[in-house]
């Protein structure tokens, strides 16, 4: 079972509820749309799947309707009764926490199983800061495939010298390969949003589970990409001269007239490789100990 737009207003009348502006709250009311995000997340008889934002509902039955296992993460205290009375009895386990804010390990569990699929209807406010604190701090989440505003969407699946690139699309790129798989027509929600929505699908890029935050080679790669698009117009010489050795462009073979958008993930490593104050990085980009 699935809902319609007349399913959904049943709900909210019933129940007193409109949809929350500060949450960011739209709710799918079609079915084939929450089926197709289904199959684009690959999900299927004996998935893991859990879900962020759950609703009302409407795409977690889906998700229940496919065979899946399904653990729905919703924060709305007002829509969890809903919530719990629409999909428990389908064997749905609701948890109500603040995504950006949960403990992965105690959701998903630590017991090395890395397959789970994460699907979420995110607004726009929260899709970014979510979608990287599940690539940093989950591992056990394999996939993920989320619905979000277009602009959002294109930044995290763009590749070098689009439009759409920037530092949002390196750090995707460090962790899994990103696409645009579809996109969704405004009239599938409750309410109609007044902004286009993608469907990006992302798959964790293995080995990267010990190499996130805290790291040197971690740290020292994003605060160099961060300085790049930091001044976006500028040439790399320019944008980066306080945070890469002088000799960094050379020895990266990358021109140092190039502007932060023409450099993919693998030529960002390389320039992190000659930070200003890391004596190690220049050793290890050259081979030596470091030591004259």
């Amino acid at each position: 079972m699935t809902y319609g737009r007349a399913e959904i207003h049943e709900l909210l009348v019933a129940n007193d509820l409109r949809p929350s502006r500060a949450l960011g709250q739209n709710f799918v009311a079609d079915g084939n749309t929450v089926r197709r995000i289904v199959r684009l997340a690959g999900v299927s008889e004996g998935s893991k799947v859990v879900e962020i934002g759950a609703g009302l509902g409407s795409l977690t039955l889906a998700l229940a309707e496919a065979g899946a296992s399904v653990t729905a993460v919703e924060i709305d205290r007002h829509v969890l009764p809903v919530l719990r009375a629409q999909v428990e009895p389908e064997g749905v386990r609701v948890v109500e926490a603040d995504a950006l804010t949960l403990d992965w390990s105690e959701l998903l569990g630590t017991g090395g199983d890395n397959d789970w699929i994460l699907v979420a209807n995110l607004p726009y406010n929260v899709a970014v800061p979510l979608v990287m604190r599940v690539l940093e701090e989950a591992p056990q989440v394999s996939s993920l495939l989320v619905m979000v505003q277009r602009e959002v969407g294109q930044r995290m699946a763009a590749k070098a010298r689009d439009e759409a690139y920037g530092a949002v699309s390196v750090k995707v790129a460090y962790w899994a390969t990103a696409s645009v798989v579809g996109r969704v027509s405004a009239a599938v929600f409750i309410p109609r949003p007044r902004v286009e929505s993608v469907l990006v699908r992302m798959d964790r890029r293995p080995g990267t589970a010990l190499l996130g935050p805290g790291t040197a080679a971690y740290d020292r790669l994003f605060s160099v990409v961060r300085g790049g698009f930091a001044h976006r117009r500028k040439m790399l010489r320019r944008s980066l001269e306080d945070l890469v050795r002088p000799e960094a462009f050379a020895a990266a073979g990358i021109r140092p007239t190039a502007r932060a958008e023409e450099l993919n993930l693998e030529e960002w490593e390389r320039l992190a490789e000659w930070q200003l104050g890391d004596p190690t990085a220049a050793a290890e980009a050259t081979g030596t100990n470091g030591v004259s």
